[in-house]
């Protein structure tokens, strides 16, 4: 018997491909560097960690609320206040296993057969996956390499249509780290107020943002654009505790109160340690995660000088969370390798670095770097990239 067409059609996750194939080869004896995972390499603060020790000892292994802990909402309406002046009532957040679960429940509520979502180019991988399994369209719309990899207020416009039902922005962005700044995510917002548009803004990286720069939410640029928007956030990637599946949306009560119905069937409630932690990420001081930023900022830069010293390779260099996404197209081109997935298996299979292919997410030109390791391998990595450029250029 077949299989769900709606999963039939489903592309596996080109980041977690690459990780478990790196993994392989470690497995074997391999001495390979893993640039291809999606997780700050430190783990979770302390404070965090004897919360939940805490929380276990006392008992707290129950189930929860669907949509979340009050104690934990309200720990989020606070950091929202704080960190950017919106202030959100506890029926407008929910608590869900992880942010990706967020987004997976979002549009499931939010779509119809055929309703169409704009999608940037390049996108997070699971974007297209979960439209397509709330039975909804993506639209794709490329954002160019020279304008940073933003989507502009006349492409977003271009590509309406009387399907569209809502727009992704995801700043700082995964894969190319860049941001958004506060004027170009009004002009975004407003030219999705105007054609009566749902926005979807990821700002799961939003603690990962270098030099001076500054975050931005789209809900924070008016009454209006706040009533239009639903943020998607969580404590994995701030926090370093991607295991712990902890995230939450933030948006008017009527979403909010369907995607809780919706979990409700789906995983009853996030796992109670795990929002007890979440509890502390966000009540204790920000110190560890400050020097956590620290880190990646001076991997950031290190590795950026080292990979544009590579002939024909180019790069925009990113804001915030902790990828880089330099464009390999010439490499490729002047290679024996006909596609840039073949290049970068070649890379693995020969030196040994793992690295994900742009084409997981709608850029063939380009690779994604994490830089979430030590700078030593980092430092390692590039002589080896260089070194297997200059052998098949």
């Amino acid at each position: 018997m077949d299989l769900a067409t709606r999963v039939q059609s489903l592309t596996p996750s080109s980041t977690l491909a690459i990780t478990s194939k790196a993994k392989a080869l470690k497995a074997e004896g391999h001495d390979v560097i893993g640039l291809g995972a999606g997780e700050p390499d430190f783990n979770t603060p302390k404070y965090i960690l004897d919360a939940a020790k805490k929380a276990m000892d006392d008992g707290k292994t129950k189930y929860t609320p669907a949509g979340g802990m009050v104690e934990l909402k309200d720990a989020i309406i606070d950091k929202f206040k704080r960190d950017q002046q919106l202030a959100y009532n506890r029926d407008e957040i929910i608590v869900t296993t992880g942010a990706k679960h967020a987004l997976y429940t979002l549009f499931q509520v939010l779509l119809n057969k055929g309703d169409e979502v704009i999608v940037p180019i390049p996108y997070w991988v699971s974007y297209p996956e979960q439209i397509k399994l709330a039975e909804g369209q993506p639209i794709y719309v490329k954002a160019k390499e020279e304008n940073q990899f933003k989507l502009t207020p006349e492409q977003l416009e271009a590509a309406i249509t009387d399907q569209t039902k809502a727009v992704i922005i995801n700043s700082p962005s995964n894969p190319t780290g860049v941001l958004y700044s506060q004027e170009e995510l009004k002009a975004l917002g407003d030219m999705a107020l105007k054609h009566n548009l749902w926005i979807v803004s990821d700002e799961i990286y939003e603690k990962l943002i270098y030099g001076e720069k500054e975050h931005y939410s789209m809900a924070g640029g008016s009454p209006e654009l706040k009533e239009s928007t639903i943020i998607v956030n969580g404590v994995s990637k701030s926090h370093s505790m991607t295991g712990w599946r902890i995230g939450y949306a933030a948006g008017q009560k009527r979403i909010i109160k369907a995607m809780s119905n919706l979990a409700s069937h789906a995983t009853s409630n996030p796992t109670s340690i795990s929002q007890h932690a979440a509890i502390a990420a966000y009540t204790n001081s920000e110190e560890e995660i400050i020097n956590m930023k620290k880190a990646f900022e001076e991997r950031l830069n290190k590795l950026y000088n080292w990979l544009v010293e590579i002939p024909q390779v180019t790069c925009v260099k990113p804001d915030g969370a902790f990828y880089l996404f330099p464009n390999v197209k010439q490499v490729v081109e002047a290679s024996p390798f006909e596609t840039t997935d073949e290049w970068v298996a070649q890379l693995l299979e020969e030196e040994k670095v793992a690295i994900v292919p742009g084409s997981g997410f709608g850029s063939e030109d380009n690779v994604r770097l994490s830089y979430a390791t030590s700078l030593d391998q980092l430092e390692e990595a590039a002589k080896r990239i260089k070194r297997f450029v200059e052998k098949y250029s």
